[in-house]
């Protein structure tokens, strides 16, 4: 039974709503949604089963890998691939199952590519092959429209910029590459709602911010780790250099505003601030904290703004995380044992409170500002 069915129903006994308004309710609403979607227990059963095929199936081949000859292998590979996609074009009729299916196609495309490389001996510059698996991905998305394809594709496309600038850099220079996915990671977790001049299905949307909320913080992690300890002032600079990072800032900047379109105003400050953050970070002493607090900071803003409670939530999960190792790295090595293990307990009890409360208090308060 749908959400609204009981308030319709009451509607109609208590002579608010007479039945034949609530028979064009019903047809309306019916229409809207379409057929009924699938429960989340069926959704986790399909991810688990397609994950655990794949995984068993590449097991398989990896266990009798020494035995076939390079044909053989190379025609294994080739009917793994075909296999998926034409047992989710037969599953046609149910389309989770299809696009489970698929998805396992176009994920053994990656392994495909790579085992191709395998078999034959081919040198060649290794994300090409991340290359050709996302130009994969984004045909299955324009061919098919769904979501775990699109998922791929974003997930592939920064994974394919970041690894041409370390391939041809020979390091992570000077944060081209982390600048560049952590902006990738912002324009995902802001692609919701749905405003901008580029219309794109809710499942895809849901998909972009949950890539871009698991992926923040790593990637954010990854950035000043890189500028801290492996830092190259010559990195970044030249034709090469700029090029590089012109797609890093002006890429995602532009997905954002495809997305979101006028909504994407908080994306323009982030870029600024994130392209200051390898030489902030850089600095040493506090630099890199404020750096981290003030991309909290400007998260938290986007959430307000749009009154979302995911841009939120990671804007607290980031600013906890830099006091956190602000403590392990800057003051628990001045105090002695017992002082720093009290400090520390003192710090998630009240420290952890105080977050939870305020974070409680934002989002109650555009919750009931919310039309």
């Amino acid at each position: 039974m749908t959400s609204w069915e009981p308030a319709l129903r009451r509607w109609t006994e208590a002579g608010l709503v007479d039945a034949e308004s609530a028979g064009r309710i019903r047809r309306w609403e019916q229409d809207r949604l379409g057929s009924p979607g699938i429960r989340w227990p069926a959704r986790l059963a399909l991810a688990l089963g397609g994950l655990m095929v794949g995984a068993g199936i590449l097991l398989f081949v990896a266990a009798h890998w020494d035995a076939l000859s390079p044909g053989s292998r190379f025609a294994v590979v080739l009917l793994l691939v075909a296999g998926f996609h034409l047992a989710g074009a037969a599953a046609a009729s149910s389309p989770a199952f299809a696009a489970t299916l698929h998805a396992c196609g176009t994920v053994g495309l990656g392994a495909g590519i790579f085992l191709t490389g395998q078999i034959f001996h081919l040198q060649a510059h290794w994300p090409g092959g991340v290359l050709l698996w996302t130009v994969g991905a984004w045909a299955g998305w324009a061919l098919l429209r769904q979501w775990p394809q699109g998922a791929l594709a974003a997930v592939l496309t920064p994974a394919w910029l970041a690894g041409e600038w370390i391939a041809r850099s020979g390091h992570l220079g000077s944060g081209v590459a982390g600048a560049g996915l952590v902006l990738f990671a912002m324009a995902y977790v802001g692609s919701d709602p749905g405003d901008g001049p580029i219309a794109v299905p809710r499942s895809m949307r849901r998909a972009l911010v949950w890539i871009g909320g698991v992926a923040l913080i790593p990637t954010a992690l990854w950035l000043a780790s890189a500028e801290w300890w492996a830092y190259h002032p010559t990195a970044g600079r030249g034709a090469a250099g700029v090029l590089a990072w012109a797609i890093a800032l002006v890429l995602p900047l532009g997905i954002a505003v495809a997305l979101r379109g006028v909504g994407a105003l908080p994306m323009a400050p982030i870029t600024l601030w994130v392209a200051l953050g390898p030489w902030l970070i850089h600095q040493r002493g506090v630099a890199p904290y404020l750096w981290a607090t003030g991309l909290a900071g400007l998260l938290l803003w986007w959430g307000l703004r749009d009154r979302r409670g995911t841009p939120v939530n990671l804007g607290m999960a980031g600013f906890a995380l830099t006091v956190l190792v602000f403590y392990f790295s800057d003051v628990m090595d001045r105090l002695g044992r017992s002082a720093s293990l009290i400090g520390m307990g003192l710090l998630l009890l009240v420290g952890g409170y105080l977050l939870e409360r305020a974070r409680r208090r934002l989002l109650g308060r555009f919750r009931e500002t919310a039309p």
